[in-house]
């Protein structure tokens, strides 16, 4: 079932407050996140956006009824290797209640559309473990899982 009155936003300072919401949403309906949406949450999501090493980020939101649905976080990767630009896919997400109808692959397609007009021409991510993760990335339209992914502390 596709949502139809769906929106893509950039997610600005002036929304934090309806991701905050959804952040809340996200916990009753899925409580196994893992970081708590607390103070010092807020501060650093607020300082973000005074932050220039946030200025290669980008981050949309889909708003349905005047809720945030879901969310997509990614920032650009400048490389001197080859000169290249790619994007880090960070995070995709929709409240449990609202997957399966097109959300995710709305922010997707507006992402990729967007990372096109800053210049990149790969997006990179690691994809969650979980069945319902594995299954969305499998079927993005010209994607293929290659490489193995790493994450090390600093």
């Amino acid at each position: 079932m596709e949502q139809t009155n769906l929106q893509i936003l950039p997610y600005t300072r002036e929304r934090i407050e309806d991701v905050l919401d959804f952040e809340r949403r996200l916990r009753e309906e899925e409580d196994f996140w893992g970081w708590e949406i607390d103070g010092a949450y807020m501060e650093a999501v607020e300082k973000s956006f005074s932050d220039s090493r946030f200025s290669h980020s980008i981050s949309l939101l889909a708003y349905a009824d005047g809720k945030v649905m879901g969310r997509i976080d990614s920032t650009l990767i400048c490389s001197r290797f080859d000169g290249s630009v790619k994007a880090y896919l960070d995070w995709i997400c929709v409240l449990q209640s609202q997957r399966h109808r097109g959300i995710a692959q709305a922010m997707m397609a507006e992402l990729r559309r967007r990372l096109k007009e800053a210049g990149a021409d790969t997006l990179i991510g690691l994809i969650a473990s979980n069945p319902e993760s594995q299954r969305f990335y499998r079927a993005l339209e010209k994607a293929e899982i290659r490489d193995e992914g790493i994450w090390i502390d600093l």
